[in-house]
Formats: C-alpha cells, structure tokens, sequence
C-alpha cells in the first residue's frame, strides 16, 4: 500500500483517516466538496485535495487514479442518492485490484443475520422517516450503496460503525460479523479508533468480502468477552 484515496477527507471520520495514513507514510488524495477545502488545512502541503461532489464520476476518476486503496465515507446526506453515485464511482473507477473501504452504520445488513436492539430499531425508523420528510437525508441510500458494494467483484470491505463519540484513542476496535453478538453490547466506538480501522483494514486481507461491525475495545462488552476468552 502506498498510495491512499479517502473520499469524504474533510468530516470528522475523514480528518482522522486522514492523519493515520499520514502516520503510516502512504500518499494520500483527499476528496470533498469545495467549500469543505478549508477544513482539510491542516493538511495542505502534506496531501493532494480533489474538489467536488463525492458522486461525481469525474472527480472520483481523478482522484483514485493510481492508487492502491480507496477509502470512503458513504454519507445518504440529501434526497439524491449520494451515497449510491459515490460507491458506484468507486466501484466503477477505482484501480484494478485495489482495496476499497467504505464506511456505514450498524443498520446496514449484508446477510439479514443481525440481530439489532429495540432501541436501534426504533431509531432508524423515527430518523429514517423524518429525515426523508425534511429531506435532510436517505437511509435508503446508505442501504443501497452496500447492496452494490456486495454484490461487486471488487476488493471490498464495509466497516460498520456503532454510536461514535469523541476521545482519545483506545486502540484497534473489535468486531463481529453480525449485531446481536455479546461483544458489540456496548454500542460505542471512539471515532478516532473507527478510523485507525477503516486504515487498517487497507492491509487486512482477512476483511476482504466481510462486512465487521465494530466496537471499542476498551468498552464493558468488548472487556468482558476478553476475559471471558482468556478464562477458557
């Protein structure tokens, strides 16, 4: 891996993606709408900005040419299938044989074996509805994005992210391949560490096709389900 994509650099997730593959001495290419260019800064004579619109076939063809890994924040922001036209310009124009990454909620489902909370489940509905009413956004975007993701011969990974929340580093999250699982009771993951494993995952070829959800590995459930392994 030397040369790295990360599409939708300028949010929170994508600044922190940013700086950890900075930190492994990879190139990196940044994607995001022109008027979020000020907030990648920071970074401005350490990385290559790529401005426009995420879904735009155009300035993802630029941006990914060349390089090794694409990473990529699949925000259903709006009413207009964002997230769909920027996986499938991902998936469409991303180098032959490249590791490509996105990232999405515990929502998402790959096999329909999740097994998700009362509480989740509520949220997606009440959220869902009301932000397709105002038009703020489509979960049903996000869900279609990955369906195609899935069903790509690509080298693909979805990262599944639980509640977020700021804070330093607790190291590498831990995951499973369905919600329902003990481990992921804890429902938190510290965005910084949702980074470092959507960078991480670039190199892991054991996440090749699978769809982790993830949590802190610091949290109760993740500690207890440790401890619980180290007494066997």
């Amino acid at each position: 891996m030397r040369k790295v994509c990360i599409v939708g650099a300028s949010g929170k997730l994508g600044r922190y993606m940013v700086q950890h593959a900075l930190d492994r001495g990879y190139e990196v290419v940044g994607v995001c709408r022109e008027q979020s260019v000020g907030k990648l800064d920071a970074f401005a004579d350490r990385i290559t900005v790529v401005p426009g619109p995420t879904d735009d076939q155009a300035v993802i063809e630029r941006a990914v040419a060349g390089c090794d890994g694409v990473l990529t924040v699949l925000a259903p922001w709006g009413v207009e299938q964002y997230s769909t036209g920027t996986a499938q310009a991902v998936l469409d124009l991303a180098e032959p044989g490249a590791r490509l990454v996105f990232s999405c909620g515990w929502h998402i489902t790959k096999d329909g074996r999740d097994v998700y909370p009362c509480k989740l489940r509520a949220f997606v509905a009440v959220f869902g509805a009301l932000a397709r009413l105002t038009r703020f956004a489509d979960l049903d975007d996000q869900v279609e994005a990955c369906r195609r993701i899935f069903e790509s011969d690509t080298r693909w990974t979805v990262v599944r992210g639980s509640d977020l929340e700021e804070g330093e580093s607790e190291g590498l999250p831990v995951w499973s391949r369905h919600v329902g699982d003990p481990i992921l009771t804890s429902n938190r993951t510290r965005r910084v560490d949702f980074a470092l494993f959507m960078v991480e995952a670039l190199e892991n070829e054991d996440l090749v096709h699978e769809a982790p959800a993830i949590v802190g590995c610091r949290t109760p459930s993740a500690l207890a389900h440790a401890a619980q392994a180290a007494a066997v």
